[in-house]
């Protein structure tokens, strides 16, 4: 088992990502994409540490950068399309250290924006969008093998409008009962939530 800081290189410049590698057991890649970077998301956030130490204990390599132009990362916000570019990039950089590997890839909110796109280009094992943002961003679209995670009391990205949006595309859904937005007091139900979806 192993914790590693890296700085990757991507398009718009050098990524800070953090690997959280579970050592020879590993299962797969699963590649996590943070809230919107100019609302405060970062890797740190706790949705997204959350899915890492929740993948991570089922046998994941669990990669978590920072977008262009948060924390130590180069680079500026992109409106979503160099975002793609910079997952894009560590997947490249990722799998090339972990080949043949599968794939799973985690977004919240604006990341599940980044990783709807990022799915439709890379073939995964599982595309999870928790607490997507389809009134905000043009999702265009869904990725093969998507399944959502929502919460029931999302005060930024009401359920009704996740609920229209899945059943527009057939995709499966999850609620999280009692949950708003960042699942306040309600991260346990989400990491079991996860657990049921993605332990497989």
């Amino acid at each position: 088992m192993k914790r590693l800081k890296l700085r990757i290189d991507g398009p718009g410049g050098k990524l800070e990502t953090l690997v959280n590698d579970p050592g020879t057991e590993r299962k797969g890649i699963a590649l996590i994409a943070h809230p919107h970077p100019q609302h405060g998301g970062t890797m740190d956030n706790k949705v997204v540490q959350t899915v890492a130490s929740t993948l991570f204990g089922l046998g994941y390599v669990a990669v978590r950068p920072n977008f262009r132009g948060v924390g130590m990362s180069e680079g500026d916000y992109d409106h979503g399309k160099g975002e793609v570019e910079d997952m894009l990039a560590i997947h490249k950089f990722v799998s090339g250290h972990y080949p043949e590997l599968p794939l799973i890839l985690v977004g919240f909110s604006f990341g599940a924006y980044v990783q709807n796109q990022v799915g439709r280009v890379l073939g995964t094992q599982r595309v999870v969008m928790v607490a997507p943002a389809v009134n905000m961003f043009d999702f265009d679209g869904v990725a093969p093998n998507s399944v959502v995670i929502h919460g029931a009391q999302d005060e930024l990205v009401p359920l009704e409008a996740v609920q229209a949006w899945t059943q527009s595309h057939g995709t499966a859904l999850a609620v999280v009962e009692g949950a708003d937005h960042f699942f306040h007091r309600k991260l346990p139900q989400l990491q079991q939530t996860l657990v049921d979806l993605c332990q497989c």
